[in-house]
């Protein structure tokens, strides 16, 4: 699970786990908990999770998408509506796809199984950090089903036909799920002009996130080929 230069000069990640079983839990803890720039500082479930997630200060939350004694998607909207809002990725199994969509437009940064991979979940938690979002290959094609089903898919092929060739490239990028340094590293460009690209084509897809705008890319065939979960390392 080896560091970037720039990851190990920046401040230790904050992570929250919300999920209703403790084995869970503990592994996530556990897993995490072998890198250097990573630290879990609450680990709940119930009611009163987005509390104790928003007084821990967490910079990534890992949200169980479905548990019984709470509403996953009551407690991402209350994260979103704070005023400084984490990154959160939801946890799910293959059982859940009615779920994504709603988390998708709660504003998700997008979603991992709970076996994922420890080394891929280690990226996806600095993907995250860095503002980039993750999306499981395994559950990437009932994401994209079960959203564009919802928001009507012509509309959302039109705008990415009026995209400049500048923005179908950022749009591209942000399919691969790459946090705006990495886009800028991959372009050549400087972060604050493809800060603005970003936000360009978000607004040009009518006000999405990067989460949908990832699935309307792959959806599109900009996305020839996904990269480990949370980008290349």
């Amino acid at each position: 699970m080896g560091m970037t230069a720039e990851e190990r000069e920046r401040p230790v990640i904050r992570v929250a786990v919300v999920d209703d079983e403790a084995l869970v839990r503990s592994g996530l803890r556990l897993i995490l908990g072998t890198a250097p720039d990573i630290e879990v500082v609450a680990e709940c479930s119930g009611a009163s999770a987005a509390d104790t997630v928003l007084r821990s200060k967490a910079d990534v939350v890992l949200l169980d998408i479905r548990m019984p004694d709470a509403d996953g998607l009551s407690v991402l909207r209350q994260l979103r509506a704070a005023p400084r809002s984490p990154a959160v990725a939801m946890l799910t199994t293959f059982d859940v796809q009615e779920y994504l969509a709603a988390a998708l437009r709660a504003g998700a940064a997008g979603f991992l199984l709970k076996d994922t991979d420890p080394e891929q979940l280690v990226r996806a938690v600095r993907t995250l950090a860095d503002g980039g979002s993750v999306l499981d290959p395994a559950v990437t094609r009932a994401v994209i089903g079960g959203y564009l089903a919802a928001e009507a898919e012509a509309t959302a092929a039109e705008a990415v036909e009026a995209l400049t060739p500048r923005e179908r490239e950022v749009l591209a990028l942000l399919g691969e799920g790459l946090a705006n340094p990495q886009i800028a590293d991959r372009m050549g460009l400087a972060p604050s002009t493809v800060k603005d690209h970003v936000r360009a084509v978000l607004g040009k897809l009518g006000g999405l996130n990067r989460v949908q705008a990832a699935i309307v890319a792959d959806r599109a065939g900009l996305v020839t080929s996904r990269p480990p979960i949370g980008g290349p390392r």
